[in-house]
């Protein structure tokens, strides 16, 4: 289907029943609400947040440019969204990107049910794109032992913090965001844990290994002196710091390092030391969690440690090679000996 049959052949809009009436009725006014909704009482990142922004208000435009200004929520049928991702298609999008559409006009949909806004969520009759399934590559323990313990001056701009990250991100399995995230004060010594502000605003304890605390209090040391460099006085509760202390005293800011600058320094490590180029933070967080299954951890317990609310998320996180599951069936079924 092409742009131009989409526009030159709209499916009927049959008035349905009212819906209740619970402020605004426009479609960009309900964007607004929802995105409103998930910030205040979801706690969305401010990635989840663009992302939803920019998806639904390009189907409330489409819908609007297509079937005018006064269409509501409850005259949009499932052939209308049907219609709209054809038009993704067209567009040269991948099924991924549409995907992801589909999903935040589900969301969206979902949420206007429940408020009244609509009888029901005519998104989820329409059925998601088949994807492709393609595993990540997970370097194996031995390629990470090599990148984590060789972080030196000629890959690293402030080696004993990159040791740290990546200390953290393989050692931790936190996600990119929840590391940069991270405060001075939520390191417990202690009780040897870091806590972890991980998506939704939900909070996890994960275990601090004796290699990430080293790598940590190296790091803390030489932090303090940076810091006095630039002044006695010079304080920020942000655990990462950037090298040049740039925003040093802004609220919101001091001076925390970025999950742009942390993905330059993990990509730069890794490939001076032999990885691929696509490696990135979250190839970390796979090893750690792939890495914990293939020597014998329970899969419950790497979906604790990864702060997942579905099994089947963690599932996707790691991988069993053919090999390594007949192992578990010979040494486990009491047929296969």
């Amino acid at each position: 289907m092409t742009s131009a049959s989409v526009m030159t052949s709209k499916p009927d809009a049959p008035p349905s029943a009212q819906p209740q009436n619970h402020g605004s009725t426009s479609l960009s006014g309900l964007v607004s609400e929802y995105l409103r909704v998930l910030a205040a009482e979801r706690g969305a990142s401010a990635h989840t947040l663009r992302a939803y922004h920019r998806e639904l208000n390009s189907f409330a435009s489409w819908i609007i440019q297509n079937y005018g200004a006064n269409q509501t929520p409850g005259r949009i049928e499932h052939t209308h969204i049907r219609a709209y991702l054809s038009t993704l298609y067209d567009r040269g999008l991948s099924k991924a990107s549409t995907a992801r559409a589909l999903a935040s006009i589900r969301s969206w949909f979902k949420w206007l049910a429940r408020t009244g806004r609509v009888q029901m969520n005519v998104a989820a009759l329409v059925s998601t794109p088949r994807l492709p399934r393609h595993l990540p590559r997970v370097p194996s323990i031995e390629e990470m032992n090599r990148v984590v313990d060789t972080v030196e001056k000629d890959a690293a701009a402030w080696p004993a913090r990159d040791k740290a990250i990546l200390e953290l991100l393989y050692g931790c399995g936190m996600r990119n965001a929840e590391l940069i995230g991270l405060n001075i004060d939520d390191i417990h010594w202690a009780n040897e844990a870091i806590l972890v502000r991980g998506k939704g605003q939900k909070q996890r304890f994960v275990p601090l290994g004796d290699a990430a605390a080293y790598a940590l209090r190296a790091y803390l040391a030489e932090r303090s002196a940076h810091l006095a460099a630039v002044s006695t006085a010079a304080k920020s509760p942000a655990l990462l710091l950037n090298l040049r202390l740039r925003g040093l005293g802004k609220p919101g800011h001091n001076a925390r390092l970025t999950t742009r600058s942390v993905g330059r320094i993990v990509k730069r490590v890794a490939m001076l030391r032999g990885l691929p180029s696509d490696v990135h933070p979250h190839t970390l967080r796979h090893a750690f969690g792939t890495h914990l299954l293939e020597e014998g951890a329970d899969l419950r317990a790497i979906q604790e440690l990864l702060g997942h609310e579905r099994l089947s998320t963690t599932q996707r996180y790691t991988q069993l090679t053919t090999a390594q599951l007949t192992q578990v069936y010979d040494r486990t079924h009491p047929r296969a000996k």
